[in-house]
């Protein structure tokens, strides 16, 4: 690995060593986590003695890392159900934080932490920095969002940890962010991969050029992107863009850090997680490499252990080894989720397979949205794309016949295409809004 300068303390919580544990250490180390986390969550959470007691279990029933099989999911439903305090394992006088999802579908998902839980996770936020090659006076752009999102306070936590400097700008108001950027000679961008591309956009129409400034890499996340999408990113801000994986339900950001060496995947912090691809339909275990969905075992969150929680997002875990030396599984791209899928007249299709295939059409903006609405007894899908600047308004409809070309032939649908002017489309200032479903009841 890279040297970075950091502040780090010696108090054994980060453990930088443990990113090139050998298997066989590292699998010794987890399996004796995971039998002290089971026994936590049996012993202090009703839901889950009742669940293991379900499936013929105990805690003891864990002999080896493969016995984890035999565990039942967990799955979102569950903390709804128990909303708002009945999956946690210790007494409200343990705790110190809850952060909560936006709850648009009904009551949000609460999570919380111990003082122990917000430690571990700022050591592994500050992990995730080192391995974007970030350490101590360098000058952090958090344009993430703060409040009851766990992303803005993540990455905050992580690198005043690390010894960086942190701007707490949060989302918003991005003329202000680009002066910003170009006043304190920003060297780290940390956003969504939609609002970096808002960023870019407002630089280029102020006439700021921050690809000339010192910004030099940008840790995307929050929201899933193609890699086509993050190229783009590095691309309009003159840096390099790396991945970022994690789920409130699990910890928050920090599950997996894209490094600066490998740049494939997301190192994946074994040592503080479990983790396995399963068959969505079969709920089977799927060896590495294979593409399923990803289900997440915590090993050292004492207020809201997880086990095996279904995180509903499609990858595959790679096992070769990183030029960067971690020996840690990494999590390949997000491809979809098993609960974002749309099928339109009989075909399969997820968000993120438009937006690879628009990605980089001539003179069409990586902005766009999904509009689902039902025709009968059909959903039909219509996609609004922005030309880019100087485009003339009698050349989008050939614009809208090459993108609807395009998707056509790589997906397998038919959908209609609406291009729009620049700036036609809502801007990000957060998670974008990828899909707007019409249909009724939906």
């Amino acid at each position: 690995m890279g040297k970075t300068r950091t502040a780090w303390s010696g108090n054994g919580m980060f453990a930088p060593e443990r990113e090139t544990l050998p298997r066989a250490d590292l699998e010794a180390l987890q399996l004796a986590r995971l039998q002290k986390s089971l026994a936590h969550a049996y012993a202090n959470v009703p839901h889950f003695k009742a669940a293991f007691e379900g499936a013929g279990l105990t805690p003891d029933s864990l002999k080896t890392l493969d016995d984890l099989v035999r565990f039942p999911f967990t799955v979102k439903d569950d903390l709804r159900d128990n909303y708002p305090w009945g999956l946690f394992a210790v007494p409200r006088d343990k705790m110190v934080r809850v952060h909560a999802s936006s709850g648009t579908t009904g009551k949000p998902t609460v999570v919380g932490y111990t003082r122990h839980d917000l430690a571990v996770w700022s050591h592994l936020m500050a992990r995730a920095q080192a391995a974007a090659g970030i350490g101590l006076g360098d000058v952090l752009h958090n344009a993430l969002g703060y409040g009851l999102f766990t992303g803005g306070l993540g990455f905050h936590d992580g690198g005043q940890t690390l010894g960086g400097i942190v701007v707490p700008i949060s989302g918003g108001n991005t003329e202000r962010q680009v002066m910003l950027i170009e006043d304190l000679g920003a060297t780290a961008l940390f956003s969504t991969p939609s609002y970096a591309l808002n960023i870019a956009e407002t630089a280029d129409r102020l006439g700021t050029d921050l690809r000339s400034g010192p910004l030099r890499v940008a840790i995307l996340g929050a929201e899933p992107s193609t890699q086509a999408m993050q190229d783009e990113v590095g691309q309009r801000l003159g840096l390099v863009p790396l991945d970022h994986y994690g789920l409130s339900e699990i910890l928050g950001p920090g599950v997996g850090a894209q490094c600066l060496e490998g740049r494939r995947g997301t190192h994946a912090w074994e040592d503080h997680f479990v983790f396995e691809i399963i068959d969505p339909e079969t709920e089977e275990r799927l060896p590495a490499g294979e593409r399923g969905e990803l289900v997440i075992t915590t090993l050292t969150k004492q207020a809201l252990p997880m086990v095996r929680y279904r995180t509903r997002d499609l990858t595959s875990l790679l096992t070769e080894p990183c030029p960067c030396g971690r020996s840690h599984v990494r999590i390949d791209r997000i491809t979809g989720r098993t609960d974002d899928m749309l099928i339109i007249r009989g075909v399969n299709v997820y968000p993120s397979q438009i937006e690879a295939f628009l990605i980089g059409l001539p003179d069409i903006e990586p902005n766009y949205q999904l509009v689902v609405r039902r025709e009968g007894a059909l959903d039909t899908l219509a996609v609004e794309v922005e030309a880019r600047p100087g485009i003339a308004a009698d050349d989008y409809p050939r614009l809208a016949q090459a993108a609807q070309h395009r998707i056509k032939t790589m997906v397998g649908v038919t959908c209609h295409i609406e291009v729009l002017e620049p700036g036609g489309l809502p801007r990000s200032e957060g998670k974008a809004v990828r899909v707007r479903d019409l249909r009724k009841g939906a």
